[in-house]
């Protein structure tokens, strides 16, 4: 049995080692956000955070991650209570056919974490292993700039539930 840590939570699985992380994800924990794409580490399809790093899930063998911080999409809100990220490619209508978009939001929210003032040049440099075919690309970047937006009121507002 493997222990991870997958969006906060501890989990268990009983998988060889060796397997792709996107396939534990998907078959084993039933989170489906991250896509398969090409398999090889090409497309960003399958892009997680892992310990604040984006990372490519398909090419990435359980072994590598256990211990360590997992963030998949479904960690970041939920269609009730999207995070800032979800929430601003939502306002933005970033997404046209959504396949390689959980992956994107997942490299934008790993570079806004390090960098929340990230320049478009910035964005662009980060988002550049990710293969888009729709054309949203101008979309994409301004949904990351509302995100970085929302994500400063986030930490500007005082607690839930705070005097």
């Amino acid at each position: 049995m493997t222990q991870l840590m997958v969006n906060g939570q501890t989990r268990e699985v009983d998988a060889d080692p060796d397997t792709p992380l996107l396939y534990v994800l998907r078959d084993d924990l039933e989170l489906h956000a991250a896509k398969y794409g090409c398999g090889l580490g090409q497309c960003g399809s399958c892009t997680v955070i892992v310990d604040g790093e984006a990372a490519l899930s398909c090419v990435t063998p359980l072994l590598l991650v256990e211990g360590r911080s997992i963030t998949t999409l479904e960690g970041l809100g939920t269609a009730e209570d999207p995070g800032p990220m979800q929430q601003a490619f939502i306002e933005e209508q970033a997404a046209q056919c959504g396949y390689c978009i959980a992956g994107m939001m997942m490299r934008a929210q790993a570079l806004l974490q390090k960098n929340p003032d990230a320049s478009d040049a910035e964005i662009r440099e980060a988002l550049e292993p990710h293969l888009c075919r729709c054309g949203t690309h101008m979309r994409i970047l301004k949904a990351v700039h509302r995100a970085a937006g929302l994500m400063r009121a986030a930490s500007a507002a005082p607690a839930k539930g705070a005097a």
